[in-house]
């Protein structure tokens, strides 16, 4: 099977991305052939279909800023997207379309260019772009669905885009324009990787039987699990606002047992940093970004991952990694996570936002630490069941063949 694998980062930026790569590399893996569409970018990785690819954009440096016009009709009807991957299925023929995120970098217009040529089109819906002007259901520091019912101008009236008016109005304009194209019915089935998101497409107007549910998956052989710890937990995560990180920050003001290890990067790690020094928060380090063996060696050897979501959180690479690390997890009850955790089983719940609830099963944790293990196979037990990469594989086959 031939298959066209479309997203706007060549590159693992975040999980869609690594969804994107790793699912096109077990295909291929499969016997499969890829061919890919996407935005030209200096860290993507190499592929002979890179002379497609539409030009780099960045819509948040000064530059973008200045060309907001051609901006925004790359944003609502990108024709360079729409002519380039012409040129690409005319060339190479495949038979069948696999989106991941499109919108922006690429837009919607290529979904005419794909029902021109007659291909079926699955999408893996990774955000809320499908209600959510800025694709998170999530401003000015709390959970929002003010534009539930096409409501779309609130994005604008609260400058939910960096607080940005006319990207926010760019925003409220898109989704209004592709509304009435009607251009995501061309998409014939979505593939929802938490049952939340797919409860939550059909809250806003999308006929089930149009989204199967399909969790994300690892590869169980790339992680080696390990039931010891080194006295320490730790966060892995962006340092952005709805991650939850000052208020596990904030937690730790109360918890003086153990030592709190914060990977990431982003735009709230100086702020942090700062606040820990001037509040005297000694028993938390910031190790900044880290990848590979070095990140997988420090999830494996922690006694639990924290993840403090306080949006709603679709699959997590953060829980899944941990799981496939023997690692039990904390995480907020929010989202799409209480249907990785189990209670007392592979890992705990608190409720999103709230220091005490989540002090209280941070100390739960440090005091049975004894259960911890056990926590943690279970924890592997569970990915190597349900998330590992021969049932997605089954899985997302059994939907190619819906139309092929």
């Amino acid at each position: 099977m031939k298959v066209l694998s479309v997203n706007k980062f060549h590159y693992v930026k975040g999980g869609a991305d690594r969804l994107y790569l790793e699912w096109s590399e077990l295909l291929e893996k499969k016997g499969h052939e890829i061919v890919y569409f996407s935005m030209q970018h200096e860290r993507n990785q190499a592929t002979t279909y890179a002379r497609y690819f539409v030009e780099n954009v960045e819509f948040f440096n000064n530059g973008g800023r200045r060309n907001l016009p051609s901006m925004a009709l790359r944003v609502l009807y990108s024709r360079q997207a729409r002519r380039r991957i012409e040129l690409l299925i005319e060339d190479t023929r495949p038979e069948i379309a696999h989106l991941h995120n499109i919108a922006h970098q690429l837009s919607p217009s290529i979904l005419d260019s794909l029902k021109k040529h007659g291909l079926p089109v699955v999408q893996t819906v990774h955000d809320y772009k499908f209600g959510c002007p800025t694709y998170s259901f999530f401003t000015q520091g709390q959970v929002c669905e003010r534009c539930k019912g096409h409501h779309y101008y609130n994005a604008a009236l609260h400058r939910c885009n960096r607080g940005s008016l006319s990207a926010s109005l760019l925003n409220c304009v898109e989704m209004y324009f592709h509304q009435l194209i009607g251009i995501y019915d061309k998409v014939d089935l979505f593939i929802s990787p938490s049952d939340f998101l797919r409860e939550k497409m059909i809250e806003y107007g999308f006929s089930p039987e149009r989204i199967i549910w399909i969790p994300n998956f690892v590869d169980t052989n790339r992680y080696v699990p390990s039931y010891t710890s080194d006295g320490y937990f730790l966060f892995v995560g962006r340092l952005v606002s709805f991650k939850g990180v000052s208020t596990l920050l904030e937690a730790m003001r109360s918890v003086q047992e153990s030592l709190l290890y914060i990977v990431g990067e982003g735009e709230l790690r100086e702020q942090l940093e700062a606040r820990a020094k001037e509040e005297s928060i000694q028993n938390v380090s910031f190790l900044g970004y880290q990848s590979g063996p070095e990140l997988k060696s420090l999830i494996a050897n922690a006694m639990f991952t924290v993840t403090p979501s306080e949006w709603y959180e679709n699959m997590p690479y953060a829980i899944l990694e941990s799981f496939a690390l023997g690692t039990p997890v904390l995480a907020a009850n929010i989202g799409g996570m209480p249907e990785l955790i189990e209670p007392g089983v592979n890992g705990l719940l608190f409720e999103p936002g709230s220091v005490v609830d989540l002090v209280e099963k941070i100390r739960y944790l440090l005091l049975n630490r004894q259960q911890l293990a056990s926590m943690g196979k279970r924890a592997r037990a569970k990915i190597e069941r349900e998330y590992d990469a021969e049932t997605h594989y089954e899985r997302v086959m059994q939907a190619y063949e819906r139309f092929l």
